[in-house]
């Protein structure tokens, strides 16, 4: 028995037997290093009796004793390994012998996950289980029938791959052809997975099969409703079924009235069905750092110093009231050091001082006055636009594209240059003010410039917030950073063994993530060329990243249909948030860090309160993937941008205004959505052929979009 043989293996390890542990990998030809599942000693005794006490029952427990060296120490005397049927078990052996129960953990390894469908009941039978269960739910009260109907597609699914692994094809084929048209239309893509997976051996090694088996599908039922279930299949001693729902769902039951069919559809929808309550507890700091205060000497005449110091006083009652960044310390950030940030340079000091005097002429949005929209088409793009970023300041646009090039462009009348060779460097007076001019050579000023390295589609782009740097990631699993100042590259981040779909810049530089193929997302520094955080939980691809405004949290999205937010500081998972039916492609924090919005193949664009870990909004107008999303500087405007040719302009400051995030509605997730979006709806713009894949507000408010135009 291979779980058996890698408990006294793994046991073996720990003591540092490490002979013993040799000897037995060659004669049960267990040569590779995985040894699954982790070891826990859970109770040694005295001579006599060797305790397995306090324990979960139906876990697999090793039992190891040693007996006394003549000489000194204990040597192996004998191993067993058993089955614990009740939590407090007692095993006696003969005297002399010390005893320890070491528990084997269950191990997501394929045949141990698969193994649990040996338990089987008839199988002729399982039609009518099924059957009967759905006519009870659909008999019963409709306050109960929503929540119930949510049992229909995980039974449905354990149940057909229990027929499978049981080797019954045809009665499998049957119960599947029977019922696969009574699940919910999110569900479609998975059913067609599903549905090729007619054999046993079909099972091994199917990462959707896997993820099913390994990660309990959640589901968030009232008491009442569950109480129902409970007695029903009790009755009929419909065991088959209670099994499944003990074994493979995690029923999250709270207290209080049942929730109907629209706030439940709101939820729903991820490969592993709800996220749990508790997985939104944790506190999130979602507020803003406090700006650095600085004295910038400025280079033309006194009076414009004064100008300048009056007004960001002027501007300062503008933003407060949509809490944008302000001189006070927000109660909602984290401690300015619990990350830590780089320091800002003298010229990031002048960026911030330009950013201030833009910020002064920056238009004030709103319903009444909608801001005005450049559209950059990229014509004969034959290459095929993958990504696009426009850097902070709106001076250059970057393309990533199919045939692994990044194309960099200067939108302003100023052109891209790059630095002189190191001798003409070294002809240059140093002491000279315009010692950054001079460096500059002009032979090379174009409007474009072209960075090649990849060697497979370009997925992801983005500027550092300094311009020095560019970052791009590839389907040849690298991400690459180029310098702005000689357009060269200067590293390649090996870490992801599969196509990397997206990375992206802190909003204070250094720090940038990257997420892919593989399901993690890492977090990077520029100067470490191994990552310092691993984020894993997503159960298929991240196919998009995106910091938050404070740069100590980073949002991932998913092919699994979920979007996760990270703690920087210890990686861990604060938030899960599940109602997107199609997989994530889009994320935009509002400004002031409370708020989360993202998009997906659904067309449906979801709005996020992160403190309460609640679903807020849904804007609906789409017709295809949004694969654009951005708040204007103030957060007053939300922009989306997708694969149907429209940009469309939402009212954010109405989207979230009187929320109800009172301890009920975050307890038990009874959100009650506005029935119609539409009166958030300020303005669809359409282009002739050309899907929106990127969106940008300049400083003073001027939206940017950009996408390839398409003929068909």
């Amino acid at each position: 028995d291979r779980q058996t043989l890698v408990a006294v293996l793994q046991f073996l390890r720990r003591s540092n037997l490490r002979e013993s542990e040799e000897i037995l990998r060659r004669e049960a030809r267990l040569l590779g290093d995985d040894l699954g599942g982790t070891v826990a000693t859970v109770a040694t005794s005295s001579p006599g009796v060797a305790a397995v006490a306090a324990v979960p029952p139906g876990k697999v427990y090793l039992l190891v004793y040693w007996k006394q060296n003549k000489g000194s120490g204990y040597v192996l005397h004998s191993a067993s390994c058993l089955r614990v049927s009740s939590p407090n078990s007692k095993i006696t052996h003969s005297g002399g012998v010390i005893g320890g129960a070491v528990v084997v953990e269950d191990q997501p390894d394929v045949s141990a996950v698969l193994s649990a469908y040996n338990q089987q009941g008839d199988p002729t039978l399982y039609e009518e289980y099924y059957s009967g269960l759905k006519h009870f739910i659909e008999c019963s009260l409709d306050c109960h029938r929503a929540e119930l109907s949510q049992l229909f597609y995980p039974l449905f699914v354990h149940m057909y791959l229990e027929l499978v692994y049981n080797q019954h094809e045809s009665e499998a084929k049957s119960f599947f052809e029977r019922f696969h048209g009574d699940q919910e239309c999110y569900y479609q893509d998975d059913l067609r997975v599903l549905s090729s997976l007619t054999k046993k051996e079909h099972m091994k090694g199917n990462e959707t099969m896997l993820d099913f088996r390994t990660s309990k599908f959640v589901l968030r039922i009232s008491r009442d409703s569950y109480q129902l279930l409970k007695r029903h299949l009790q009755e009929k001693q419909n065991n088959q079924i209670w099994n499944i729902v003990q074994e493979h769902l995690y029923i999250d039951i709270f207290d209080g009235m049942p929730r109907s069919k629209q706030q439940i559809d709101a939820m729903v929808g991820s490969l592993a069905g709800e996220a749990k309550r508790e997985a939104n507890k944790a506190k999130v700091f979602f507020g803003l750092l406090k700006e650095p205060e600085f004295d910038v000497p400025l280079d033309d005449e006194d009076e414009e110093g004064e100008n300048e110091e009056g007004k960001p006083k002027k501007k300062k009652p503008k933003k407060d009231n949509v809490g944008s960044k302000s001189k006070k310390q927000d109660p909602n950030a984290p401690p300015q050091n619990r990350i830590p940030l780089p320091e800002l340079k003298d010229s990031d000091k002048l960026d911030k001082v330009m950013n201030m005097k833009e910020a002064a002429r920056r238009v004030r949005l709103g319903p009444e006055c909608l801001p005005s929209i450049c559209f950059y088409t990229f014509l004969n793009a034959y290459q095929g636009l993958t990504a696009v970023d426009i850097t902070d300041d709106s001076s250059m646009i970057v393309g990533g594209f199919a045939d692994s090039t990044v194309r960099v462009w200067s939108v302003t009348p100023k052109k891209l240059r790059s630095v002189k060779t190191a001798a003409d460097l070294s002809l240059i007076d140093k002491e000279s003010d315009d010692v950054l001019e001079r460096i500059m050579d002009e032979k090379t000023a174009s409007e474009l410039k072209i960075l090649y390295g990849h060697s497979g589609p370009v997925y992801g782009t983005s500027f550092s917030p300094d311009r020095n740097y560019l970052l791009s990631c590839s389907e040849d699993g690298t991400v690459r950073l180029w310098s702005l100042q000689t357009f060269t590259c200067l590293v390649g981040y090996k870490g992801h063994n599969y196509p990397v779909w997206d990375t992206q810049f802190s909003p204070y530089g250094y720090y940038f993530v990257s997420g892919g193929h593989d399901r993690v997302a890492r977090l990077w520094a520029t100067d470490h060329y191994q990552p310092l955080r691993i984020f894993a939980g997503h159960l298929a691809d991240v196919t998009c990243t995106r910091f938050h405004p404070n740069s100590n949290y980073i949002a991932t999205g998913s092919a699994d249909r979920t979007i996760r937010l990270w703690d920087v500081l210890n990686g861990n998972c604060v938030r899960i948030f599940t109602g997107h039916k199609g997989p994530i492609h889009s994320l935009a924090f509002s400004p002031n860090g409370r708020f989360l919005a993202t998009g997906a193949t659904d067309g449906r664009v979801l709005l996020w309160d992160i403190g309460h870990g609640l679903m807020v909004g849904e804007l609906k107008g789409h017709t295809d993937t949004v694969y654009a999303l951005r708040f204007s500087r103030d957060g007053e405007i939300l922009a989306s941008g997708s694969m149907d040719n429209t940009v469309r302009l939402w009212d954010a400051v109405k989207a979230f205004e009187d929320l109800e995030t009172d301890d009920f509605t975050t307890a038990t997730g009874h959100i009650n959505l506005p029935e119609n979006s539409q009166d958030l709806l300020l303005g669809t713009y359409m282009t002739k052929s050309t899907p929106v894949v990127h969106l940008h507000f300049t400083r003073r408010n001027l939206l940017l979009a950009a996408g390839a135009y398409s003929s068909q």
